[in-house]
């Protein structure tokens, strides 16, 4: 047993929208792995978001992010919504996000993309398109256009206004989540598809250069390069032929949704969003979250599906808890759930039982 010292902090962040309704699911299986699995950890709650711009008029108060920077994980649930679109975009709640990455330096963002066998027919894809799907998406998270500067709108002579941000990297960093990618691969199919657009953008020139020089030190990984506009097309035309899929940070946002509308359903995936591990003073080990958006439309309906936010407490029992076995536990339970035809809205089909958010995660509960 860990003294109390010691036991690990999970900072719960419901934020925005259905945030809060699916990071109560989350927190549910951990507070049931607690009292029946023997997981050491204790629960702290923080504000982020609008949530918390309407409370302290900032997206990431000071005080969330102390609170971070001491959890050993973090469990987000969504930011953002119309209520704030008319804000600062200084203060837009999707900034306390960001902040709050580069704050604690997570860097590596890890996006599965699977099919579960239970949902084939959800999927937009014929299933012989779709068969075996099994994608991890490496974005890189710290960089891009998201941070870089000079940015901003500017008013021209003549009076029109212009808009501009910077895509800019440097070589470290690239280099860093390019190992992340290739010592996953290692633990996977060992295929790495570096994806850039290398023929036009000078930033992405020097990401090839960079992960090709990294490659060197992992012949073991097949290493393939592909523009995104061809990675785009190629995950509609044939998925399955990929397995990690190393990207930026814009070019990755967008293709992990796609990758998630290929699945069937954006409500079904996790993240994990990591910093370097290796070293003691970066904070927290990782921030967990579905990769849905706040769905504002259907916010406090019981219509959304906590199972993304599930999968991503397995993700940070596996990543940041060392609790690898209550992981496969709680995937296991998912997948008992979904055998069982229970199904949300938005995976809904013919032949199965619609429930919602309260009730899917109440199945899961009975299945741990």
């Amino acid at each position: 047993m860990r003294s109390r010292t010691d036991i690990l902090t999970v900072l719960l962040l419901p934020g925005d929208g259905i945030g809060p309704e699916v990071v109560a699911a989350g927190a549910s299986v951990l507070e049931a792995l607690v009292a029946r699995h023997g997981l050491e950890i204790t629960l702290e709650q923080g504000l982020i978001g609008g949530a918390a711009l309407d409370r302290s008029q900032r997206p990431l108060p000071a005080e969330t992010l102390a609170q971070a920077k001491r959890a050993q994980a973090i469990l987000l649930g969504a930011v953002g919504g119309p209520a704030w679109d008319r804000v600062d975009a200084s203060l837009r709640p999707e900034k306390g996000l960001l902040e709050l990455r580069a704050g604690l330096g997570l860097f590596a963002n890890l996006r599965p993309a699977t099919l579960h066998p239970e949902l084939g027919g959800v999927s937009p894809l014929k299933p012989e398109v779709v068969e075996g799907l099994d994608i991890l998406i490496v974005r890189e998270l710290c960089g891009d256009v998201y941070y870089g500067e000079p940015r901003g709108i500017r008013v021209l002579d003549g009076g029109e206004r212009e808009g501009y941000n910077t895509m800019v990297y440097r070589e470290g960093e690239i280099r860093r989540i390019a190992r992340v990618a290739f010592d996953v691969a290692r633990r996977r199919r060992r295929r790495v598809c570096s994806i850039d657009k290398a023929n036009v953008l000078e930033a992405t020139r020097l990401w090839r250069e960079v992960v090709q020089a990294v490659g060197q030190d992992f012949p073991d990984v097949e290493l393939t390069h592909m523009y995104v506009d061809n990675a785009a097309m190629q995950l509609v035309r044939q998925p399955t032929a990929f397995d990690v899929m190393l990207t930026p940070n814009m070019f990755g946002d967008i293709l992990s949704d796609l990758a998630a509308a290929v699945t069937g359903s954006i409500g079904m995936l996790p993240s994990a969003s990591l910093n370097d591990l290796r070293s003691k003073n970066q904070g927290a080990c990782g921030l967990y979250e579905p990769i849905h958006g706040a769905a504002p439309d259907i916010a406090g309906r019981d219509l959304a599906n906590p199972l993304a936010t599930i999968l991503s407490v397995a993700m940070m029992l596996r990543h940041s808890l060392g609790a690898q076995a209550l992981a496969e536990r709680v995937e296991r339970a998912v997948t008992r759930v979904l055998q069982g035809r229970l199904r949300t809205r938005d995976i809904y089909a013919p032949g199965t039982t619609e429930v919602g958010t309260r009730a899917m995660a109440e199945a899961v509960l009975r299945e741990l």
